[in-house]
């Protein structure tokens, strides 16, 4: 349901601070903020987008330019990459790069954003991590103008949870990391995270605080995006398991289900005429790569290119299913890409940690072909199970109910009841 605007003649207004913006090419950061940008308008709140200059990306794409909604006011102002701007003979100085390597923004960013305040007063401020830059950005300028701040932490900065593996591992960033996000505990009107773990993780870290201070807003789909996908249809004789997007090498590791397949291979269960595997955009291909030959596996997994992001959705619509890799490290997160994979109602074998927040959430709308991605004999467990009931017609599926819930446009009213509760506190 579109929430409209109490008072049509003004509409409130949010400037909102986010490095992940149009032209930016690759990643799910992105589509969270032109998300908001897209529908806050229906709710009543008009954008504001302070974002840094093209050239500050490593990727740039204009496939979601068209997406940037008239009503979004734009600027761009310069920011350097301390890596690709700043390093001779591919060194520069830390300090460039503290808290990330785009902290260069913050001069030119400051200045822009007060003459936008000064310009359109903005009923709020709204940032966007992981590029902690951001905050700084937003931070100062709540500071310097008095308007309410709602930190958008996504994921939390700092994990502490094991002393032996703390993150971030750099002591220098985990200090600064600690320091920015007390700056948020002390100046911002509610802090907001993506999960629930990520919620209990800061109201843990941050106990001074009052718990309502705290809000989840999940990620989520546009369902602009499916409108010119069809959705697969037929039976193929080679089962093509998809999984879209990043594989890191840590919080995705696939070398238990590598071994699974390896060894179903060995078995005569999954050959190539039967089975692909197909990983889309990894980001480490030559790392896969490797390990796809140790265990001589290539005839049954394939690496494809990053694409545009309208090219995904109707990829992800005609694969047999779909493949979500989460590890027990980061049980407090979610994929952006589940809610994707949950629009576009195909199969989706999950491989996680049952007690994360990315199982919780499948079994939550009903899905439960669920394995441990830890396990090379539980990866093969449910690889089996989940082949049988999707090529039997019979895997569960989210509900056109539960998935609606998971909207950008009900996120987006999500956030514009909190912007009128932290603007409303706010006023005189």
């Amino acid at each position: 349901m579109v929430k409209t605007s109490p008072n049509a003649a003004r509409p409130k207004r949010v400037l909102m601070v986010a490095y992940h913006f149009p032209p930016f090419a690759g990643g799910s950061g992105i589509l969270r903020t032109l998300g908001f940008a897209r529908h806050l308008p229906d709710c009543g709140w008009q954008p504001l987008v302070l974002s840094p200059s093209a050239t500050a990306y490593p990727h740039q794409g204009d496939s979601q330019l068209a997406q940037t909604v008239a009503q979004a006011t734009v600027r761009r102002t310069l920011a350097l990459d301390a890596a690709r701007h700043l390093s001779i003979g591919g060194r520069y100085p830390r300090c460039l790069a503290l808290p990330d390597r785009w902290s260069s923004w913050w001069l030119s960013a400051v200045p822009a954003g007060l003459r936008m305040i000064r310009q359109y007063r903005p009923d709020a401020i709204w940032s966007t991590y992981p590029i902690a830059t951001a905050h700084l950005i937003a931070m100062t300028l709540q500071k310097l103008s008095g308007l309410p701040w709602i930190a958008d932490q996504r994921d939390p900065m700092l994990d502490d949870s094991d002393p032996l593996a703390p993150y971030p591992p750099e002591p220098r960033l985990h200090r600064m990391h600690a320091w920015i996000e007390q700056r948020i505990a002390a100046r911002s009107a509610a802090i907001v995270c993506t999960t629930p773990g990520a919620v209990a993780a800061h109201q843990r870290r941050l106990a001074q605080l009052p718990r309502e201070r705290f809000q989840l807003i999940e990620n989520g789909y546009d369902e602009d995006g499916y409108a010119a996908c069809p959705e697969r249809t037929g039976h193929r004789s080679r089962f093509l398991l998809l999984h879209s997007g990043v594989i890191y090498p840590s919080e995705r590791d696939p070398q238990a289900l590598f071994e699974a397949l390896a060894r179903l291979r060995r078995d005569g269960v999954l050959h190539a005429r039967n089975f692909q595997l197909m990983l889309r955009a990894t980001g480490h291909d030559a790392w896969l790569a490797g390990l796809l030959a140790k265990y001589a596996i290539e005839d049954l997994v394939s690496l494809a290119p990053l694409q545009p992001h309208g090219a995904a959705l109707q990829e992800m619509l005609a694969a047999d299913g779909l493949l979500l890799l989460q590890a027990a490290n980061c049980n407090g997160q979610i994929p952006a890409k589940l809610y994707e994979y949950l629009r576009c109602r195909r199969p989706i074998l999950a491989l996680t940690d049952l007690a994360g927040d990315s199982a919780a959430k499948l079994r939550h709308c009903g899905i439960d072909t669920i394995g441990q991605l830890a396990s090379s004999s539980d990866c093969a467990r449910a690889l089996l199970r989940f082949l049988e009931l999707a090529r039997q017609g019979r895997a569960p599926l989210a509900s056109p109910a539960a998935i609606a819930l998971q909207s950008r446009q009900a996120r987006s009213n999500a956030l514009a009841d909190l912007l009128d509760q932290v603007s409303h506190r706010s006023s005189p």
